[in-house]
């Protein structure tokens, strides 16, 4: 059994003892996603808590858009559902880098790459550098803007 697996369910247990809805249909939530993603493909596995971390910030991600959408469509209730569903998500997500952060692991990545003033083409050799460096701890859009805008 996985700690944050544990953790997730002694948290609904807790959530669920001080009525409080919405970190507990969150949490359950977050373990219905994490189930279907141990049953899927053609063996069920159970999740690393590397994997946890994955569905973890998918599921995030999806509030955060949710959230936009119904800002976009005028509807601040929702949005406030999302953006509260969110929070409880972020509550067992590791810390997110500080745009600061991104830009300098971004600019070791560029002179580690040579790719310097290599404009776009270099973006993937870039990319393939941060990635693993920033998984779960920042955002692909935020960290593949940056980088577009280094290398100009």
């Amino acid at each position: 059994m996985n700690t944050l697996k544990d953790r997730l369910r002694a948290d609904l247990t807790s959530a669920i003892k001080a009525r409080d809805d919405v970190r507990s249909s969150t949490i359950r939530m977050i373990l219905t996603a994490v189930t279907n993603a141990e049953v899927s493909g053609s063996v069920a596995k159970e999740l690393t808590d590397e994997e946890m971390l994955s569905v973890l910030a998918t599921e995030a991600k999806k509030r955060r858009e949710a959230a936009v959408a119904f800002e976009d469509g005028d509807r601040p209730e929702m949005a406030a559902k999302e953006r509260a569903e969110s929070a409880v998500i972020a509550d067992y997500l590791p810390a997110q880098l500080s745009p600061e952060e991104i830009a300098e692991i971004v600019t070791a990545a560029v002179e580690k790459a040579g790719a310097a003033g290599a404009g776009p083409k270099a973006m993937g050799q870039v990319m393939g550098i941060v990635s693993p460096q920033v998984k779960g701890r920042a955002d692909g859009a935020a960290v593949a803007a940056e980088v577009r805008r280094q290398l100009g």
